[in-house]
């Protein structure tokens, strides 16, 4: 008896001591990732409307437009061009979302993308990863958006939900527009849209080159026909000099200023939807890009 108490006072103290031994190890501190380049997807209803060449313009006689209230957007291609005179591609891509040709052609992998609020943080991209220089733009491929429109039916106003998938092609097996999914199972080229109302989910596919995609160096730098790179200029060039030891952040601040447009055949600046209203959407493209440093 007095062994095996012995023995068992033995045991305890070993262990006790084994737990204090552990409790005083310093953790070894994991390597630390470096700074990054942290880029943010923002709209802003207050910002220049501008065309597809890249200047201010206003919505024609005989259509009318409003500005959407965003909750999701995503991007799948994002670049730092040097000058105005950079070829689409010859910059730092620094990031190209995921595709397939589960569908047939090429098409961006819409249940692969990141989809994000706006003001919130679409890429963390190590600087060490990026070559330094001067950058003066920056060109963003929009692919998804999500937003709340006001609609009037019979005189009354009612909310509804868009999603527009706006990338050149997207294949897309499901996804959500508000309370409800829509299952697709196909590619659908730029332009294709869901709306959903208490009524349920309608959708349809929108023309080609009727989606708005401002580039102000079309002249010098121009970009594929049925994309959507939006391209924006820094108000002083992105400097990476390869030193760096803090994040660097930029806000890309998307003009969503009366983004949404259609034929306004009555003239009272309203979206009626009754069948006979024949007030059919135009455009649902973005008005323009500001990349902010903060």
């Amino acid at each position: 008896m007095i062994y095996q108490k012995i023995l068992t006072i033995f045991i305890a103290l070993t262990l006790i001591s084994s737990c204090k031994k552990d409790e005083d190890v310093t953790p070894t501190p994991l390597p630390s990732a470096g700074p990054k380049l942290i880029v943010k997807l923002s709209t802003n209803p207050n910002q220049a409307r501008l065309g597809n060449t890249g200047q201010p313009t206003s919505i024609p006689t005989g259509n009318a437009g409003q500005n959407p209230t965003f909750n999701k957007i995503s991007a799948h291609y994002f670049e730092l061009a040097p000058s105005a005179f950079t070829a689409l591609g010859a910059g730092q891509v620094l990031y190209h979302a995921p595709e397939t040709t589960t569908g047939g052609a090429t098409a961006i992998n819409f249940s692969q993308s990141t989809v994000v609020s706006p003001g919130a943080v679409f890429l963390e991209i190590p600087l060490k990863n990026i070559a330094p220089g001067s950058y003066s733009w920056v060109r963003l491929s929009l692919s998804y958006q999500n937003y709340d429109l006001q609609f009037y039916y019979n005189g009354l106003a009612l909310t509804g939900t868009v999603a527009s998938f706006v990338g050149f092609n997207t294949y897309i097996s499901k996804f959500p527009v508000k309370n409800q999914e829509l299952t697709v199972g196909a590619n659908k080229l730029q332009g294709f849209w869901a709306f959903e109302t208490i009524n349920g989910i309608t959708f349809g596919q929108a023309p080609a080159g009727a989606t708005t995609v401002p580039n102000p160096l079309f002249a010098s730098s121009p970009i594929p026909a049925g994309s959507c790179v939006v391209t924006g200029q820094f108000a002083s060039p992105l400097q990476i000099t390869g030193n760096e030891t803090s994040n660097i952040t930029i806000n890309m601040s998307l003009s969503v200023n009366k983004s949404f447009e259609w034929v306004d055949t009555n003239g009272n600046g309203k979206w009626d939807v009754e069948p006979d209203a024949n007030e059919n959407v135009v455009d649902m493209g973005l008005r323009g890009l500001i990349p902010i440093i903060e």
